[in-house]
């Protein structure tokens, strides 16, 4: 027995990209031959053909890798720690305070330099 784990095989990927492509053609024509359907069908239409076109999607190589990104995506998200909502407050609040100081600060340097400017100017 071989402990390697063989990869897995992705054949007809381009076959599967051009069913995908097809599949959003169908949705977009069909989304504009059927406008005086109601929105709701058209909506639950295009979110079927959607979802086929994600299935179709997910089996090939760039689509595995991106649901495998998406999965260590979630697991690096459970690992974050979260500021509790007095930190957030009073975060919230400095930089506001910072931002009120900066404002005030560049405020007066523009009045002086303007002053002075006019002066010079004459």
């Amino acid at each position: 027995m071989s402990t390697k784990a063989e990869p897995k095989e992705y054949r007809l990927d381009v076959v599967k990209w051009l069913l995908v492509i097809a599949v959003v053609a169908v949705g977009v024509v069909g989304n504009s031959v059927y406008s005086a359907q109601p929105l709701l069908y058209r909506v639950l239409a295009l979110v079927a053909l959607a979802l086929v076109g994600l299935a179709v999607a997910s089996q090939t190589a760039k689509g595995s890798a991106l649901i495998q990104l998406l999965r260590e995506s979630i697991v690096e998200v459970r690992k974050v720690v979260w500021p509790t909502r007095q930190e957030t407050n009073q975060t919230t609040l400095l930089v506001v305070a910072v931002v009120i100081v900066m404002a005030l600060i560049l405020w007066g340097l523009d009045t002086i330099f303007g002053f002075v400017a006019s002066k010079i100017i004459g």
